[in-house]
């Protein structure tokens, strides 16, 4: 758009702004679309260091307020109301070790979209996003005896860490996640 700001309707602005910003993106479809590497948002679980899909993960949030919601098991911590939608808030380290939940600054919520909702999982500290290479795949080994293994793919190796690649969908839809009831 040509026109100066000052002529621009609303709309028109935001439009031209929209327009500006995606010129910076230039190469991110090819980018994402790289074969041979994954990417996925890292996330540690008291001593492991997971990962899950970016494509399963819609949102990260520092902790909410949640709403308590009677006659659940303690790693249901409740509902949160995320910008008017509810979101069921799951402490996953309570779930799968059955660790009292304990915040801290570093507690984080990643939000995942199932077909009948949104779900939080609480985990003790987000790590950014990490991208993994093919090569850097092996088989579960080092949270082989954990809790966390019934619902991990595989692990990426890189250096001295293993990233357990948490397989979200399988989580979601265990039985004993869907059986949050006391």
């Amino acid at each position: 758009m040509d026109a100066s700001p000052d002529t621009l309707n609303p709309f028109e602005v935001l439009l031209d702004l929209e327009q500006r910003s995606l010129s910076h993106v230039a190469g991110l479809p090819e980018q994402l679309d790289a074969p041979g590497l994954w990417r996925g948002i890292a996330f540690r679980l008291g001593d492991a260091f997971l990962v899950a899909s970016i494509a399963e993960v819609n949102e990260i949030l520092m902790l909410p307020a949640i709403t308590p919601v009677p006659g659940t098991k303690a790693w249901m911590l409740g509902l949160a109301n995320v910008r008017g939608n509810l979101v069921t808030v799951v402490h996953l380290r309570g779930f799968l070790e059955g660790e009292p939940f304990r915040a801290t600054e570093r507690t984080r919520v990643l939000v995942v979209r199932l077909a009948s909702g949104a779900v939080g999982l609480v985990v003790d500290e987000v790590l950014g996003q990490r991208s993994f290479l093919d090569e850097q795949l092996h088989g579960v080994h080092v949270y082989a005896d954990s809790p966390v293994s019934r619902y991990l793919e595989n692990e990426y190796q890189v250096g001295q860490t293993s990233w357990g690649i948490v397989d979200v969908d399988a989580l979601m839809h265990a039985t004993e996640f869907l059986q949050a009831a006391a």
